[in-house]
């Protein structure tokens, strides 16, 4: 599929109109099938079932009226809710949060049963017919003397209802859950390492083989005969079709090296590949190399985990600022990244170059490395946690339970020496000598558990 319909995709998701209005119109249609059965069997069939009985078009009328008011009314009341909860979120937790809010499916349900609801009254209501009124051909004539009393719309309806009542009690426990922070840390979390583990190890093509045989450079004079293919609009990387890229280098004979990759801010003239080689790269390959690019006014984690990063990452600053000083939740928070980081570091990064089926070199594509994940993750906050005591235990404690998951001796030199930057700020910040020597301890109890074979005692493993 296209990268720009995922893109459009992952919008109509992300909006409160796409799945209420899928709901509307089947409800519109569930009101025009009710009619046409009702049209079709009149009311012979209330005898049969001893708990119904044949209605009047005014006791209709006033039923159908009532529950179409309080639908309306039920479902501003409800958007006002999410309203409220959105703003409210958004201003608590960052803005970035807000696209998570979006996102809910829960809301989107709730508003589109409560409008399919209302609508689908409005529709039974209209074909009511007393016996004084004149039917249209279509429901022509059934009950009453000539009049239209649908009986089969009205029993949908009542079903409506009650399914309108079971959503509403969901809605009233669902908001208050939503903007509880605990859950909302720990959706991005979840979504981070769900992300990690969808892309990692993924590939696209084959990857060159580590041996001493494999080129690992770029073919011979790649900078000085290969051109650039610049975007032609601005906005963040959201998408990039990896296959396209890699199916296009195939049938063009073109080494394809990628300069943005999701998250990166794009602007007219800045450069989204260069192409080798040149005089093989003609505007139509230009073209289709933008349409494997989307961008957008806004980040999205679609491909981008390092957003999600950087969610946990500002929610954590916020809670440790003076204003909101609330260290419990950047623990919450550290926590997660930990989990995150550890999801990481237990996958092998795909090679940077990519084969084709006959083994030739079409696209490069360099992976974010552990050093820059975890620098994302926890260098970002090292001012803000640093400040905080609790904070920096907690960081501290972090960085030594991910020694399990860990393996590779340059990730754990990595890890140890953002534990030594962090007590470094903690010094730094702090000048409680009794703060001090926790943190040192527990330091001490950090490189214990990230210490290697190369530090002196082997690594033993439970």
């Amino acid at each position: 599929m296209p990268i720009r319909l995922v893109k459009f995709w992952d919008n109509l998701r992300s909006s409160y109109w796409f799945i209420p209005t899928l709901m509307t119109i089947g409800a519109l249609g569930l009101a025009v099938a009710s009619n046409v059965l009702d049209a079709h069997f009149g009311s012979d069939w209330l005898e049969t079932v001893p708990w119904l009985y044949a209605s009047k078009p005014d006791g209709v009328r006033a039923i159908l009226s009532t529950i179409a008011g309080s639908m309306i009314t039920v479902a501003g009341v409800a958007f006002s809710i999410t309203m409220v909860a959105v703003v409210y979120a958004s201003g608590q937790y960052g803005p970035r949060l807000l696209s998570n809010f979006m996102r809910d499916t829960g809301n989107q349900v709730t508003l589109g049963t409560f409008i399919a609801t209302f609508l689908y009254c409005l529709q039974i209501l209209r074909s009511v017919r007393s016996r004084d009124e004149v039917g249209g051909s279509f429901f022509e004539p059934l009950q009453y003397e000539g009049g239209f009393v649908p009986h089969i719309g009205m029993l949908g309806a009542f079903a409506l209802t009650l399914c309108s009542i079971g959503v509403l009690i969901y809605f009233i426990h669902h908001v208050p859950g939503s903007i509880h922070i605990s859950n909302v840390i720990g959706g991005i979390g979840k979504e981070l390492q769900t992300q990690i583990s969808e892309r990692f190890p993924e590939r696209f093509g084959h990857a060159a083989e580590d041996d001493a045989d494999a080129d690992l450079d770029a073919p011979d004079g790649f900078s000085d005969r290969a051109c650039r293919i610049e975007a032609d609009g601005s906005g963040y990387v959201q998408a990039v079709d990896e296959e396209a890229l890699l199916h296009l280098a195939r049938d063009n004979d073109l080494v394809i090296r990628l300069c943005s990759r999701p998250g990166d801010f794009v602007r007219p003239g800045k450069p989204l590949v260069e192409l080798y080689p040149a005089e093989d790269a003609t505007e139509a390959v230009g073209d289709e190399i933008r349409l494997a690019f989307a961008w957008g006014r806004r980040r999205s984690p679609a491909q981008d985990y390092m957003f999600l990063v950087d969610e946990l990452v500002e929610i954590a600053a916020r809670a440790l600022s003076p204003g909101v000083n609330d260290p419990f939740t950047a623990m919450s928070c550290l926590d997660w990244l930990g989990g995150g980081v550890a999801a990481f570091a237990e996958r092998d990064l795909p090679e940077a170059r990519r084969l084709d089926d006959e083994g030739n070199l079409r696209v490069i594509a360099p992976p974010i490395t552990f050093a820059v994940f975890v620098e994302a993750a926890f260098g970002q906050l090292r001012p803000y946690v640093a400040a905080d005591r609790n904070a920096t235990l907690r960081l501290l404690e972090v960085l030594g339970d991910l020694a399990s998951s860990v393996e590779s001796t340059e990730r754990r030199a990595v890890l140890r020496e953002h534990a030594a930057m962090l007590v470094e700020a903690a010094e730094q910040s702090s000048t409680d000598p009794a703060s001090l020597a926790l943190i040192h301890t527990r330091h001490a109890e950090t490189l214990r558990a990230l210490r290697t074979p190369a530090d002196g005692d082997p690594v033993v493993r439970a």
